[in-house]
């Protein structure tokens, strides 16, 4: 079999192989993070209204990159089964599904553009707001089709353990949006809607050196050629096992932001939207080295899962878990610690000070989020790898739906604690969940080590 740095990765040391594959996905996680952080800081300077209108786009952001991370997680998972069971022309055939499949659920993407607004006033915004973020979303849905392949080209360089390059391309288009966002908000006077062009030119940047690796260079590990291809139910529906999962679970989490930002604004208004918008890109910030990590785990597990190796996938799980919870402990002493200079970011026009206090009270409450959060995100990274799709599913579902949006929901508006309600209710949710997510996961690699051998791994 055709082999690269990133396949003997994945084939190695289970805990080299997490560490070599997951930091460089870390790093470039940070500056996407980074580009968040600095585009809501450059939003500010419009007012907070602009950051409420950022924020209502905050939901469905989430759904457009869980469509696309589902298709290519599905796709990224089933290429590192592929890479264990030593079967390289599959994975070659599900990388190309892979991309079809994003191309065409990006054009169906489109046809959502004409009923923002209307939704926008449902979940209880008004005015300038509501304006500005069908003005700000309008822009981002219409592209896509750009963003959906990005996203996919991705997570085919992540199935074959090529996190290296995959890291490249994030940083790149990271740098580009940081670079554009001032020129196109301030310099060409283009407001909110010149966020949302600077962040659309900087993707399809960013596609076009996915083009260039995958189909003019073509020295990755996957071949995709469109020649003679056809369409392969059994490889659509291999993918979709992990894929719908993985995009329903991601849309779980934008629907329960979509609730979430309702009680927030049935509790604190436009200046709650504000808040929790805000206060949520600094979390998101904080949970990167996890989304980072998340990506070895998948490829780890997944090609120890191909390879009926069930000791590898329990030592590269557990440790990521640890590492994890390490990371996330330092992540949230150095938010606690610099709170203030953080939240000032963020507040420092006249028309968003007023929003710092309770920004600072979100903060605090966020600080148990942090090391508890790789006990979720690992677990379900694992699942995904070992094409258990449902139960990754329900770990989101349980931890969202079940939990986090009653609970705020009772605490913020029932017993009538307003914000900080809302903000504990979270929190609570959050913990229960996660533990027995973790207990899941155990449960699992306990049963894999009696009952996965090469007889039982079984690809469609």
């Amino acid at each position: 079999m055709k082999t690269t740095k990133g396949v003997q990765n994945l084939l190695g040391d289970p805990k080299k192989a997490i560490v070599k594959i997951s930091i460089p996905m870390v790093i470039a996680m940070s500056f996407q993070s980074l580009y968040n952080i600095i585009d809501a800081i450059w939003v500010a300077g419009l007012g907070s209204d602009a950051l409420a209108a950022i924020g209502l786009f905050f939901p469905f952001s989430f759904a457009l990159i869980a469509i696309s991370n589902g298709v290519g997680i599905g796709g990224s998972s089933a290429i590192s089964r592929r890479i264990g069971q030593n079967n390289k022309s599959a994975a070659d055939n599900i990388a190309v599904h892979s991309v079809v499949l994003g191309i065409i659920l990006g054009i169906l993407l489109i046809s959502f553009i004409p009923f923002l607004g209307t939704i926008f006033s449902v979940i209880g915004a008004s005015g300038i707001t509501v304006t500005m973020a069908v003005e700000y979303s309008t822009i981002l849905f219409g592209g896509a089709v750009v963003l959906l392949f990005t996203n996919i080209a991705n997570a085919i360089l992540r199935g074959e353990g090529d996190t290296k390059r995959a890291m490249y391309a994030i940083i790149l288009g990271s740098v580009l949006n940081i670079v554009l966002d001032p020129i196109f908000i301030y310099v060409l006077n283009m407001g909110i809607a010149g966020a949302a062009w600077a962040t659309l030119l900087s993707m399809l940047i960013t596609s076009l050196l996915f083009v260039y690796w995958l189909f003019v260079k073509k020295d990755t590990f996957v071949n995709i050629h469109f020649k003679d291809f056809k369409m392969n139910l059994n490889i659509i529906k291999e993918i979709f096992s992990i894929g719908i999962p993985a995009s329903v679970s991601q849309l779980t989490m934008a629907f329960s932001m979509f609730l979430l930002t309702a009680i927030v604004a049935k509790a604190g208004g436009n200046d709650g939207i504000a808040v929790f918008s805000t206060g949520w890109r600094i979390v998101s910030t904080g949970v990167i080295p996890m989304v980072g990590f998340a990506a070895g785990v998948t490829a780890v597990t997944g090609a120890a899962y191909g390879s009926a190796n069930p000791e590898k996938l329990e030592i590269s799980y557990k440790y990521a878990i640890k590492m994890g919870i390490l990371i996330e402990l330092v992540v949230a002493a150095l938010i606690l610690l610099f709170e203030n200079q953080i939240a000032y970011l963020f507040t420092y026009s006249e028309t968003s000070v007023h929003i710092l206090g309770d920004l600072l009270v979100f903060l605090k409450y966020m600080f148990v989020f942090y090391p508890t959060m790789p006990l979720a995100v690992l677990t379900a990274a694992m699942f995904q790898g070992v094409s258990k799709g449902k139960n990754s599913l329900f770990i989101s579902f349980l931890r969202t739906i079940i939990l986090q949006v009653p609970m705020a929901y009772l605490f913020g508006v029932v017993f009538n604690q307003g914000l900080t309600g809302v903000w504990f209710g979270m929190i609570l949710g959050h913990v229960i969940a996660v533990s027995i997510a973790f207990l899941l996961g155990l449960y699992t690699i306990k049963q894999l080590k009696t009952t996965l051998t090469p007889e039982t791994v079984k690809f469609r």
